[in-house]
């Protein structure tokens, strides 16, 4: 599966709609009345608040202004953004995921009124300012409660991701993504499937690859470099002892707070967050060190699926995850091939060995 460089992987003329179906591409030309909605509760204060930072490229579908900006330059761009700022984006890889994350939040709203234990979602951009209206009128549109916005007018926008107090970021560029780790942030770069999976409008679900995305890739640099043979004795003899965390340990441990909120109310059934450990590790030879990791952690994962190597998309498919976290473009990509909105988390042994047939994208150009 080929890559374009915009960093999707490749996605049709129709819009998407909010559960990730598609509605006739005339409703995205419809013109839309700039207008600020009515009343909203206000968000909370960053340093209470779950901090999901989002790209623009991967909130809404803004490959055609891409296009503009590499082919014509920044000029061009501005003036097309602006020209055609009472149009909506239509909806991105991150929209469905967004959605979800209200859709948490108001359920907490209801059973603590008074808490700012909530998502709080941050627009990080480079794009100019004059672009501002145009996301202003989209958001408004699609009736999303977004807030905070920053535009940083073509410099890298990573300098305020603490300022924000980040505890996950999502872009379209994989150099962002890189520099975000390198400041410790949680962070992956999003990608678009051709199709993507119908998910739940009421729970959020969110799968994570294990080695190099919540644990170290401790156990991977053992595999790479002595075989699968080495790799399960390793693990056997290591079964006590935890493995180091990885980038999105603690994005899953914000996640289980949560989860804690509502099982204190009586709702561990019914709880509107779900996850999901999908890893290549098979359940006897290797499986027990990562769960008792995650037990040492005090940490709970839902559904843990084991899979000795098989490929993740089908069970990814029953999953119907919002997100799907991994190291690997392999698995990446065919997550994606079977509609899962796939993120890639450069991190680990994994990212220093090259694969035929992906292009190395590090040194686009590109507006986010």
């Amino acid at each position: 599966m080929s890559l374009s460089s915009s960093q999707t992987l490749t996605i049709s003329g129709q819009d998407l709609v909010k559960n990730g179906s598609r509605a006739p591409r005339e409703d995205a030309r419809a013109g839309l009345k700039p207008s600020t909605p009515t009343k909203k509760p206000q968000p909370p204060k960053p340093e209470n608040a779950i901090t999901i930072a989002v790209s623009s490229r991967v909130l809404f579908n803004m490959e055609k202004e891409q296009q503009i900006f590499e082919q014509q330059g920044m000029e061009e761009y501005i003036k097309y953004q602006v020209a055609h700022e009472a149009e909506p984006f239509r909806p991105g890889p991150a929209f469905s995921f967004v959605k979800a994350l209200e859709a948490v939040n108001t359920q907490l709203r209801e059973l603590y009124p008074e808490s700012e234990e909530l998502f709080d979602v941050v627009l990080i951009t480079n794009n100019h300012a004059y672009v501002g209206l145009r996301l202003i009128n989209t958001i408004n549109h699609h009736q999303l409660f977004i807030e905070r916005f920053c535009m940083t007018g073509g410099n890298s926008p990573i300098g305020y991701l603490k300022a924000y107090h980040t505890n996950l970021y999502l872009s379209a560029d994989p150099v962002k993504v890189h520099e975000a780790l390198g400041e410790g942030i949680a962070a992956a770069t999003m990608f678009t499937p051709e199709k993507m999976t119908e998910v739940s409008e009421t729970q959020l679900r969110v799968a994570f690859d294990g080695d190099a995305v919540l644990f170290s890739d401790e156990s991977e640099q053992i595999f790479k470099a002595h075989g699968l043979d080495k790799f399960f004795e390793h693990e056997k003899a290591h079964e006590n002892k935890p493995l180091d965390h990885g980038p999105l340990k603690g994005f899953l441990e914000v996640l289980g707070k949560l989860q804690k909120k509502f099982y204190a109310k009586g709702q561990r059934m019914d709880c509107p967050i779900r996850t999901y450990l999908v890893t290549a590790r098979s359940a006897a030879s290797s499986g027990a060190r990562a769960l008792k990791t995650l037990r040492s952690w005090g940490l709970e994962i839902d559904e843990a699926l084991f899979l000795a190597g098989a490929p993740k998309g089908p069970m990814l498919e029953k999953i119907r995850p919002h997100i799907f976290f991994d190291d690997q473009m392999f698995h990446v990509e065919g997550a994606a091939e079977m509609g899962t909105v796939a993120c890639h988390v450069p991190y680990g042994i994994a990212q220093r060995i090259p694969r035929k047939g992906v292009k190395d994208k590090e040194t686009s150009q590109t507006v986010k």
